[in-house]
């Protein structure tokens, strides 16, 4: 990519730049400073290519750059505090992000190019989580990839559209539906040798563990059968080679389960636990649990809002709890609003790994916190 930008020739640097579009179902990048690179030249690119330069090279590179901007990977300088009001002129790069996506989707729909749509429409999956509660409007997008990778003969695409579906139909409750498209899922990894789909699927079916206990089993059974699963799940994250997907994740299985039961972490439980980048939202629960409710103010105070991503309804939800806990009014507040059109979801369900129990719970619990 360097190379080709090197030669002073940009539609072939946007070519080179273009070819860089591996389907990514994870909102956060393995890799930042690599996903930096590309934007960083897919935006120099764009800057130079000539009005005659074919649509179709143009469109490739603001899908690069709305796949590549997921998550927070082009934030510039610190992050919002989650307490502070909403203010997108303040993360001028998500509006680039999102805007690159609409412009890379509209132009692959006036070219009728099933490729390039496949690949846009990825962008705007990964630039669709400006709010939480979007599970329906995820799950439209992975609909409207199945059918056009079963058009178009295209196995990347429908393998992420099917992921798509599972985790907006798990965020949804639709667990038939996430269960067909799981299914599905499988079949195509196997048949064709994606072995990374078994990954998305293996921790999807931990998930429906806690989200649906076969009736004739005890408490105590169900918790072993959860146990299993997510112990089968957290096996495949060594050799995933997704470190964006991977870390932290398993201190969070073990967390889910006291965060749904309405209890607060033991210290001594999880002294060892590698919280990765989700530390800044775990931590003030962390203090709470350990007594030391002066500490936990101020980490929520300081706390950064937590990412537009997969996992944003989670780790709000552990912010609303602790701010209600800690006595944190304002920041129970802007809790309360984030998490409002997730009302009738299950916290973290809809990324298709963990929950943390009804998002309904929490925003009562911040409802009340905020006065009401």
């Amino acid at each position: 990519m360097a190379a080709a930008e090197r030669t002073g020739d940009a539609e072939l640097a946007a070519r080179v730049i273009g070819v860089y579009d591996v389907p990514a179902v994870w909102t956060r990048v393995d890799d930042p400073d690599a996903a930096r690179t590309v934007v960083r030249a897919a935006e120099r690119v764009l800057a130079r290519l000539p009005e005659d330069a074919p649509e179709t090279v143009r469109a490739r590179l603001l899908a690069s750059v709305a796949v590549e901007s997921r998550g927070d990977a082009l934030a510039e300088g610190a992050l919002p505090r989650a307490a502070d009001p909403p203010g997108g002129a303040r993360e001028p790069w998500r509006r680039r992000a999102q805007q690159a996506a609409a412009e890379a989707e509209s132009a692959a729909r006036r070219l009728h190019d099933a490729s390039l749509l496949a690949f846009a429409l990825n962008g705007t999956f990964l630039q669709s989580f400006a709010r939480c509660g979007q599970a329906a409007r995820r799950d439209a997008t992975g609909a409207e990839l199945v059918r056009l990778a079963r058009t178009h003969g295209l196995l990347g695409p429908e393998v992420l559209g099917r992921l798509i579906r599972v985790q907006a139909l798990a965020g949804l409750g639709d667990l038939p539906g996430a269960d067909h498209q799981a299914t599905a899922a499988d079949h195509l990894a196997d048949r064709y040798e994606r072995p990374l789909a078994r990954v998305f699927t293996t921790w999807y079916r931990a998930l429906r563990t806690t989200l649906a206990t076969p009736a004739d089993l005890t408490a105590t059974e169900a918790a072993e059968v959860t146990e299993a699963a997510y112990a089968e799940a957290v096996a495949l994250l060594p050799t995933c080679g997704m470190p964006g997907f991977a870390t932290g994740l398993p201190a969070l299985t073990r967390l889910a389960p006291v965060v749904r039961a309405g209890a607060l972490p033991a210290p001594e439980a999880f002294t060892e636990a590698d919280w990765g980048p989700y530390d800044p939202w775990v931590r003030p629960l962390l203090l709470l649990g350990d007594a030391r409710p002066d500490e936990a103010r101020e980490a929520l105070r300081t706390a950064p809002r937590p990412p537009h991503d997969l996992m944003a309804e989670p780790m709000w939800c552990l912010l609303a709890r602790a701010a209600a806990l800690a006595g944190d009014p304002v920041l129970a507040a802007r809790a309360a609003a984030v998490l409002g059109p997730a009302e009738d979801q299950q916290a973290g369900a809809a990324g298709g790994l963990l929950t943390f129990g009804p998002v309904a719970a929490y925003l009562a619990e911040a409802r009340e916190a905020a006065g009401g």
